[in-house]
């Protein structure tokens, strides 16, 4: 049987610590050889910008394989539709039986967040206490829960756009209790913080690396997965010590990577390590205080599947999602 699970039923599963733990895991994996994740492809014709790239993991310690399909089409927003669509779908590493089919929305924010809060407790220095976050949305909201499990954080800076939209972020964290600044700037942002996660769909930069402060760690999390978009400028690249998800991931669709590269700034050798690395023990995080350090998070299947196998448990012990047999 083939358990489905829709958005409001992964809503009520989600869990930000027990998420943190499995994308833990998984990235370690990676570096032990317990877990492959492959290069991702990304697909796309000449008459269109939409892009579908299928996403791919295999893990031990879950037995799962899964495959996530990400629909990128920038085009929606004119429609009034989400830019991008995800679907999940976890079968089972002995018999390859399709254990589940989810809904990409929920997985996909909160294994973000997740991600960035595992960069953050390996990479940044461990009394940070301001959080700085570029963009307002639901993924900032996520990210302030997932950094506070990993730091001792006191406060929020905040840069939007939109006042509508800090407004509703405001509301949205008010239980944690901590201090909240909207900020006029990104700029302001940077100078006020210790963490910083850019959370924008940008195509072009709105962040420079001349605002980046010694000792700060940042999660660029927001640009789209393509070569050609990026939110930091090439001067902040090179200022930090970059970290990525996976090299064979960046390389394919980190435009913040890569425009740099081909500048010729920076080299695809100057990353320091894949976060798996580093969370095996196998190489060096943060050596110094004085260390900027940048976490490129483009997203990775593997990831999927750590949180996949989560909720996927969660559901079968709450009954809920809808059982259907495919081979019917």
């Amino acid at each position: 049987m083939t358990l489905i699970l829709s958005a409001s039923d992964l809503a009520a599963l989600a869990d930000m610590k027990a998420t943190i733990a499995a994308v833990e895991l998984a990235f370690g994996d990676i570096a032990r050889g317990t877990a492959h994740q492959p290069a991702p492809t990304s697909l796309h014709l000449p008459g269109s910008d939409a892009r579908f790239l299928p996403m791919t993991a295999l893990a031990d310690a879950q037995q799962l394989a899964s495959v996530k399909l990400l629909a990128d089409i920038p085009a929606n927003r004119d429609a009034g539709l989400p830019t991008q669509r995800s679907t999940i779908l976890l079968a089972s590493q002995t018999t390859g039986e399709t254990l589940a089919i989810l809904d990409g929305r929920v997985p996909t924010r909160v294994r973000t967040a997740a991600a960035s809060a595992v960069a953050s407790r390996h990479l940044a220095r461990p009394d940070s206490r301001v959080l700085g976050l570029v963009g307002a949305g639901a993924l900032a909201v996520a990210h302030v829960e997932a950094i506070l499990a990993v730091l001792p954080l006191e406060s929020v800076v905040v840069w939007s756009r939109s006042r509508t939209t800090t407004d509703a972020f405001r509301s949205s964290i008010a239980h944690y209790g901590l201090s909240v600044t909207v900020a006029s700037s990104v700029e302001k942002v940077f100078a006020a913080s210790d963490v910083v996660c850019t959370l924008t769909p940008a195509t072009t930069p709105v962040v420079r690396g001349a605002w980046f402060r010694e000792g700060q760690h940042i999660n660029a999390v927001g640009s789209r997965p393509r070569p050609d978009h990026r939110e930091i400028d090439t001067e902040g690249m090179v200022r930090s010590r970059v970290f990525v998800d996976s090299r064979a991931t960046a390389v394919e669709k980190s435009g913040d990577l890569l425009i740099p590269v081909r500048e010729g700034a920076l080299a695809l050798s100057d990353v320091v390590a894949e976060l798996g690395e580093v969370v095996a023990g196998v190489a060096p995080g943060r050596v110094s205080d004085d260390d900027i350090t940048l976490f490129n998070s483009v997203g990775i299947g593997l990831l999927d599947l750590a949180i996949g196998r989560l909720l996927y448990d969660g559901a079968l012990e709450r009954g809920l999602g809808l059982q259907v047999d495919l081979s019917a």
